[in-house]
């Protein structure tokens, strides 16, 4: 999967010379690319879970179905192994206000919650996103009881 979402990046994220993604697109699709990764950490995609994505990325962003399907399948067609997300996180970090980073924490616990069951897994990896998006704990503890009371 890291050499996949390697190539997703350099393709739509990376900021090079020649690269005509307004900086908006890139930001959401940094954001996408890592509610996908919430949604393989467990190995155990629900229905409930598909159903929660695919509304959090239509809801949350202005990307056409072409790129909404394109994160999709990449997830799927690789088995989760451990990657590198600073790629991701610092682009986010760069342009992201606090509370734009807050809010993509809320979103990735009700991806974690959408199956009602919070594996290790994707409590780890929201933990990890978490500080690299330097989201204070305070923060990522009431996200996580705003879902959960929702």
């Amino acid at each position: 999967m890291l050499t996949k979402l390697q190539k997703f990046f350099n393709q739509y994220l990376a900021e090079k010379a020649g690269n005509e993604t307004p900086l908006e697109h890139r930001l959401q699709l940094a954001s996408a690319a890592l509610m996908v990764e919430m949604l393989h950490v467990d190995d155990q995609v629900t229905k409930e879970e598909e159903i929660k994505i695919r509304q959090l990325i239509k809801q949350r962003f202005e990307l056409d179905r072409t790129e909404i399907e394109a994160l999709l399948e990449l997830a799927h067609n690789e088995k989760h192994e451990a990657t590198d997300y600073y790629s991701f996180t610092s682009l986010l970090n760069t342009h992201y206000s606090q509370q734009q980073k807050i809010k993509l924490v809320e979103d990735l616990w009700q991806l974690a919650y959408a199956d009602s069951h919070l594996d290790k897994y994707e409590e780890h990896l929201l933990r990890r996103l978490a500080d690299l998006l330097h989201v204070p704990h305070q923060d990522f503890i009431r996200t996580k009881h705003k879902v959960l009371k929702a």
